[in-house]
């Protein structure tokens, strides 16, 4: 366990007691959100990502620890294991190394060299290759044995010939230099199965390029090309490097060259190496797509979950369509629906004077301020129509919400029990207007992969992704807060320490009791222990509890030190309600915050993390991210010109640029090289899901439907 701890104390470059702890709290049942938030002290305030990141690495070198046992067992168990091969095991970083160390000793199914094994001739293979100036033939004469199918001296030699191909290509030296060579001097070369055939893998059908220089999102559109047989893959070294290599490593560098060890060890690259090594290598190359694809997804699902909330206003939602109609939901401030409609904009002009008709009755009726459009089918024709009737409806504003997953949503079992009244399309309506309201609270009921802000995710290890994803939306939730009286059971079973049973539970508690009145109603919960209360307390805000605190992100273990505090700064509780404490940070300051946290008993990052509590109880970190652009005209691509200088939403950031929502049904792309006059790795090093941009129209295709965008040099505008 030390190896490790100093392992991930080197890698994370963090103080090898921190990795300690967080090992120990992770063991004890500990989740993320709760010791980052909760034990700063005993981890030097790492933030999520980076405990997500230990905690990753730790589950991989304790998986690589429990191999390597059982490989040193295994090798034991046959009498094999020498003090060399141990500490070869022990030295290995990754499972491929072990499992190269491990390739000799490993059962194998019946090959060539196993039977040529079976006729006795391992004694002749081991004479050949000690490469002592013996003439194999000449050795070979004492291996002739017809009785065990050995009838003349070539066949002796062949199957000593096996023996040696399979020694040569189980050497873990020889495939260890092997696979770094590959990495650094393959080439990935394609062709097409069929040149005639268009496909969206066109740009692909004579493709070359070094292994070393693939970007991830090529590697990943390839092997999907490969697997719906349009592509023909393959990977080699340039010359003949790789056999020239292997030969290298076999030889004895003497004055006398066995040709028979040299057809050998030529035959095991052949054979038995190089397509081993080509598959290895696919795979090596396939899993790190994978995991850069899936950081990507979560990078730009955070901010995605993170939207700033259009809070405390009555909304419309507009679920686009053309032969179902325009689905229409009214929601309150907080989210309940109020009313429901389907109307029909296009299908002719009068329906569509039918429909504005309906909309602007519903919204005057009922106070609405916003409506959110769904972006999908139809909804350039339900934006026209929206513009035309908000000029009767000064006020009023509309924005394009993406509603990627809002028909999952509506047509899933927790829908149905959330509307059972409402049609599956009324129900997507509904969501699309909560979205506007409270996209954190809405996307938790939808799978994360069904959000639309990943790239290639159908093609990355899904457990993997699912693993990732889930920790991305954990970390959201618990980072914001939840309303104890008001959350779903969607909301509340990603509260740190709830699952899907205690978050049932709680919501069948409020039902039966009403209203919680504090935090601690929450011990009463059944199914709902110490260690769970301990880990989600802090994280659930009662706004109806008398308990100021329980307002707040103060976790219940640390109210005494809270009240402490308030006292040495001169307040109360009742400062903390009324909002009268912007001056207690000074306060403290003046104090000594060392000082202050000694006589409160708790660290000084919690002090300071309490402090802000108390400055902005049930502050929502979300407020501080720019507003959706709301927007009272339309836009349409036959508008757009070269040189039109535009706002945007960012809404998807992907390996090689960002796509653009500049209120046009079509998002613009901005390419890698048009981000900035830096050079970047990835658009992501500047930009977000989420942030408001300008851009410069480049480039419009209204036929293909694509719009190039720029961000550089973007003249000013009068």
């Amino acid at each position: 366990m030390d190896r490790i701890i100093k392992a991930l104390s080197e890698e994370l470059n963090q103080k090898m007691v921190y990795i300690e702890n967080v090992v120990k709290l992770l063991d004890e049942g500990n989740t993320v959100p709760f010791i980052a938030r909760y034990r700063k002290e005993m981890h030097g305030s790492m933030d999520d990502t980076t405990l997500r990141n230990l905690e990753t690495r730790l589950n991989y070198l304790r998986n690589l620890q429990q191999r390597k046992d059982e490989v040193l067992q295994s090798i034991e168990n046959q009498g094999k294991l020498t003090d060399e091969l141990k500490a070869s095991v022990e030295k290995a970083l990754t499972l491929a190394e072990v499992e190269d160390i491990y390739r000799p000793y490993k059962q194998k199914r019946r090959t060539r060299a196993t039977v040529a094994k079976e006729k006795g001739l391992e004694p002749l293979a081991t004479a050949i290759f000690a490469q002592d100036g013996s003439d194999p033939m000449e050795l070979a004469q004492t291996y002739v044995d017809p009785e065990k199918g050995v009838n003349t001296v070539e066949d002796a030699l062949s199957g000593a010939s096996d023996i040696i191909a399979e020694m040569i290509s189980d050497d873990a030296d020889i495939r260890k230099a092997l696979r770094q060579k590959m990495e650094s001097r393959a080439i990935l070369q394609i062709e097409a199965v069929d040149p005639e055939t268009d496909s969206v893998y066109r740009n692909y059908y004579a493709f070359s390029c070094p292994v070393s220089r693939l970007q991830n999102h090529q590697i990943l559109a390839i092997n999907r090309g490969e697997k719906e047989n349009f592509l023909k893959v393959s990977i080699t070294l340039p010359g003949n490097e790789g056999q020239a290599l292997v030969c290298r490593k076999a030889l004895k560098p003497t004055m006398y060259v066995s040709q028979f060890v040299k057809a050998a060890a030529e035959d095991a690259y052949n054979r038995l190496i190089a397509p081993s090594a080509e598959r290895e290598l696919r795979s090596t190359l396939t899993d790190r797509a994978g995991e850069s694809a899936i950081a990507n997804f979560a990078l730009n699902l955070k901010p995605l979950l993170m939207q700033r909330p259009v809070k405390g206003f009555v909304t419309m939602g507009l679920d686009p369509g053309y032969r179902n109609g325009c689905k229409v939901a009214v929601v309150d401030a907080t989210g309940a629906v109020l009313d429901t409609n389907v109307v029909y904009p296009t299908f002719s002009q009068r329906k569509q004077e039918e429909a504005i008709a309906i909309l602007s009755r519903m919204i005057r009726k009922h106070g609405v301020q916003h409506i959110a459009i769904g972006n999908g089918t139809a909804s350039r024709e339900t934006e026209a129509m929206t513009v035309q009737m908000l000029k009767d409806l000064p006020g009023v504003s509309y924005v394009i919400v993406n509603e990627a997953g809002a028909s999952v949503y509506s047509a899933s079992k927790l829908a149905a029990e959330e509307f059972p009244e409402y049609d599956v399309n009324l129900r997507s309506a509904v969501s699309i207007a909560r979205r506007l309201q409270d996209p954190l609270a809405e996307l938790v009921k939808i799978d994360p992969k069904s959000i639309g802000v990943g790239q290639y995710q159908h093609d990355c290890p899904q457990k993997r992704l699912d693993e990732a994803l889930g920790a991305v939306v954990e970390d959201c939730v618990n980072a914001v807060g939840v309303d104890l009286n008001t959350a779903s059971v969607s909301l509340l079973q990603k509260v740190s320490g709830l699952n899907a049973t205690t978050a049932k539970n709680i919501v069948a508690y409020r039902q039966e009791n009403g209203a919680f009145t504090g935090r601690n109603q929450l011990k009463k919960v059944p199914k709902l222990g110490p260690k769970a209360f301990q880990q989600c307390a802090g994280f659930l805000r009662v706004p109806e509890s008398k308990e100021i605190l329980d307002h707040t992100g103060v976790h219940p273990e640390s109210y005494q030190a809270a009240q402490l505090l308030l006292q040495l700064c001169g307040y109360d509780k009742k400062d903390v309600s009324a909002g009268n404490l912007t001056e207690l940070s000074e306060r403290a300051a003046k104090l000594g915050i060392c000082e202050v946290a000694s006589r409160c008993g708790v660290g000084v990052p919690t002090l300071e993390d309490v402090i802000k509590e108390l400055m902005k109880p049930g502050r929502d970190p979300r407020d501080e991210l720019p507003a959706p652009v709301l927007r009272t005209d339309v836009l349409e691509i036959k508008d757009l010109k070269p040189g039109m200088v535009l706002s945007g939403t960012v809404r998807n950031v992907i390996d090689f640029g960002v796509f653009v929502d500049i209120g046009v049904h079509q998002d613009g792309l901005v390419h890698i090289s048009q981000v900035c006059s830096r050079k970047l790795r990835h658009p992501s090093e500047v930009l977000q899901v989420g942030d408001i941009v300008k851009v410069c129209v480049l480039e419009v295709d209204e036929k293909r439907k694509r719009i190039s965008l720029t961000m550089k040099n973007i003249p000013e505008q009068k």
